[in-house]
């Protein structure tokens, strides 16, 4: 694993806006993962230079930017119809110089005018001419036989570059958002019939307000929204000592520093170093307690959200210089699970509880699944089936129980603590039917 360079851009942009270290690694995760991120925040909270300033050190990579208006059209994004494809016998220079036969006496007509331009001689122009009908004849050939579709010149927009900055990207006009999500989620674009592949890594966005997405004339922005897998909060700096370092930066005369530049080709084996990055199923299981959690705090994460959240714990992981993601990789995904900026202290909140004590977090999902069992049974304890339904239950949480990695003796206490829990209430089930009591553990062993 080589994460040295990467995060030594990191430290880099931290170093020159102060207070953006969490978009920062946002930046870095959507490059690794090959995700977008959405920045939301004020004007002049940094957040464009800090994109700008990541983007400048990833050398060879095509990069493509616009402030987006009502007036944006599908050209300035996406590229312009070039006119002499659809001139009758005629193809674009671009993709006649594709054909060999072609391309070779195109040089042949080069070397004979230069050599007429030397020496002015008429044999030597007669030469150039007749070499160039013959490049005629190749040309009318050439299209006569060729795929003629029409051809969008791409060359300076999406379709050519690896990293996109478009800036204020709700106040696009809605003809161009279907070209716009399929860009955002496909990476392709179509037009006259003709579907290319965008050769790009990461879309980048910044505003400082989310539309109202309940009002009918927003509507049709959400699923732009819901495009961006990342999205971060920015605040103005609130440290006195860090606005004190700023200002100091920006009144000491500017040095020429030589910055950490990371190529195209060296980010392209980070993304798939990344995709190396195991996930332990000890971390598929936390993850599940966390969407439970969350998804009982109300806090709408849709199946398809939630079954992709791997690529960018595995970024982070790299990040931390981790070949196996663990407990502390996770945190990342509190600019990934929110939808609403209200959501986010929730999330944060969660993530933290879990994070910091997974055991006992996922204790208590095991104690509330048998609570819940019991209290099913109480409500139908006339009826035999619950009584099979409650045991079962009970003993597959029991079962579950002891499945749990400790790794100190607080965990196993807690664990034994539960242990108990869970017997009182089997033993209470029993009781109330009146029924001789077989503990837990005794199933579960004759069972294992």
């Amino acid at each position: 694993m080589n994460n040295t360079k990467i995060k030594a851009v990191m430290d880099e942009v931290a170093t020159e806006a102060a207070e953006r270290d969490e978009l920062i690694q946002c930046i870095a995760v959507a490059l690794l993962a090959k995700k977008n991120l959405f920045i939301l925040g004020d004007t002049g909270q940094a957040k464009s230079y800090c994109i700008n300033a990541f983007r400048k050190r990833i050398t060879g990579a095509k990069q493509f930017e616009r402030l987006m208006s009502k007036q944006t059209d599908e050209e300035q994004l996406f590229g312009r119809l070039d006119l002499s494809s659809i001139i009758p016998g005629n193809m674009p220079h671009s993709e006649l110089e594709k054909d060999t036969s072609y391309s070779v006496k195109l040089n042949e007509v080069k070397k004979a005018y230069e050599q007429y331009e030397i020496d002015g001689k008429a044999e030597s122009l007669e030469k150039a001419n007749k070499l160039a009908k013959e490049l005629n004849a190749i040309k009318e050939i050439v299209c006569a036989v060729k795929d003629t579709a029409p051809k969008i010149i791409t060359e300076g927009k999406i379709p050519d570059s690896h990293i996109i900055f478009l800036d204020e990207i709700f106040k696009s006009n809605d003809g161009i958002l279907n070209s716009l999500l399929t860009a955002l989620n496909e990476r392709v674009y179509t037009n006259e019939g003709q579907t290319m592949n965008i050769p790009a890594i990461s879309f980048f966005s910044a505003s400082n307000e989310i539309p109202d997405f309940s009002e009918p004339e927003n509507q049709i922005l959400k699923p732009l929204y819901d495009r961006f897998d990342l999205k971060v909060v920015t605040e103005y700096v609130a440290e006195k000592a860090n606005r004190q370092a700023i200002l100091k930066q920006k009144q000491t005369p500017a040095v020429n520093a030589n910055l950490t530049t990371i190529t195209l080709r060296e980010l392209c084996e980070m993304q798939n170093e990344v995709k190396c990055i195991k996930v332990p199923d000890s971390i598929n299981e936390l993850m599940d307690d966390i969407l439970c959690t969350l998804r009982r705090k109300e806090i709408h994460i849709s199946d398809r959200k939630f079954f992709n959240f791997t690529p960018i714990v595995q970024a982070a992981a790299y990040i931390n210089g981790h070949d196996t993601v663990s407990v502390e990789d996770l945190m990342i995904l509190k600019n990934y699970f929110w939808t609403t900026p209200a959501e986010r202290d929730t999330i944060s909140a969660v993530l933290t509880e879990i994070c910091d004590n997974p055991i006992q977090s996922r204790i208590n999902d095991l104690i509330a699944m048998a609570d819940e069992a019991f209290e099913d049974f109480q409500s139908n304890s006339t009826n035999n089936r619950a009584f099979a339904k409650a045991r079962t239950e009970l003993v597959r949480v029991f079962s579950e129980l002891q499945k749990l990695e400790c790794t100190s003796d607080t965990d196993r206490d807690k664990v034994k603590e539960a242990n108990e829990q869970l017997e009182s209430l089997s033993k209470q089930v029993y009781e109330q039917k009146g029924f001789t009591v077989v503990p837990l553990r005794e199933t579960y062993e004759q069972s294992a």
